[in-house]
């Protein structure tokens, strides 16, 4: 295993820990907030556990292509419509089982809440950057949600190198942007404006 491989352990293991907070059954519709890194591989591993549909959301185009070669049956560009109505729609009005928030986004929890369907599970995993999670209490309420908060990744690093052994999660495809030790500041300028930079490396 090559150490950029290895160092791509850790987020996956922070999703499949998400993943078995979720409780994705077979068949279940899915909704993926936010294809980041995190998102991307939510994606992947939701499709793994044999959801039927699994919807992927963001605002930048680059990352949507990368979702639908990681699983994603329907990628909404959230720049552009409106994921609720794209969604609510596509289901039917019915929404999804499963909601995982990758984003962080102000505005995304209230999402979250507004898709899954009556009795459904959402399980929030974006960190917001003002360190607030709002959501409409009531909805959430009347639809009896489920909402659990996930945090790093437990014990998962044995799974997370048997998926990858398995050749049943290609983390280096996440992989844009390469740079050297030097050009540490470089990478982070890069991901900071977006230039569709998915995952970048720091190569010592």
């Amino acid at each position: 295993m090559s150490a950029e491989v290895g160092a791509l352990l850790e987020p996956l293991g922070v999703c499949i820990h998400a993943l078995d907070l979720a409780h994705v059954r077979l068949a279940s519709t899915v909704a993926v907030l936010g294809a980041g890194t995190i998102g991307l591989l939510a994606t992947k591993l939701a499709s793994l556990s044999g959801a039927s549909r699994v919807f992927t959301t963001d605002v930048l185009p680059a990352r949507l292509a990368v979702a639908q070669a990681f699983g994603a049956h329907e990628v909404v560009d959230a720049s552009q419509h409106d994921p609720v109505a794209v969604i609510r729609e596509r289901t039917g009005g019915r929404g999804v089982d499963v909601v995982i928030e990758c984003a962080g986004a102000p505005g995304t929890p209230r999402q979250a809440v507004e898709l899954v369907r009556p009795g459904g599970t959402v399980v929030l995993v974006g960190i917001p950057s003002d360190d607030r999670t709002e959501f409409p209490a009531s909805q959430a309420r009347r639809k009896g949600v489920t909402i659990k908060l996930s945090r790093r990744m437990k014990h998962v690093y044995a799974r997370a190198i048997a998926l990858v052994e398995a050749g049943l999660v290609d983390l280096p495809r996440l992989v844009c942007h390469r740079y050297p030790l030097e050009r540490t500041p470089d990478a982070f300028t890069a991901l900071d404006r977006g230039d569709g930079v998915v995952k970048a490396v720091i190569l010592a």
